[in-house]
């Protein structure tokens, strides 16, 4: 079983892309559950998440997987 070009391409980004004095995406998607929560609690993102807003600007994978997740929150919480 190999890898096929997209799954290099995602390994690639997941453990070389890290911008300066910044996060990578494993730290990002690490945090993203916090991240999604206040937001979808309505509550300002505090000083430590900071970092999960720039990359998600630089990071469509991970601004994916966020909107992702906060989508499926909502959707769990509209069906309690």
């Amino acid at each position: 079983m190999g890898l096929n070009a997209d799954a290099i391409k995602i390994i690639v980004r997941f453990t070389l892309v890290v911008p300066d004095q910044g996060i990578g995406c494993y730290e990002c998607l690490d945090q993203i559950d916090q991240y999604a929560e206040k937001v979808l609690a309505g509550k300002e993102i505090p000083d430590a998440l900071q970092l999960v807003t720039t990359h998600m600007q630089d990071c469509p994978e991970c601004k994916e997987e966020f909107e992702a997740l906060l989508a499926a929150l909502r959707a769990m919480e509209n069906s309690h």
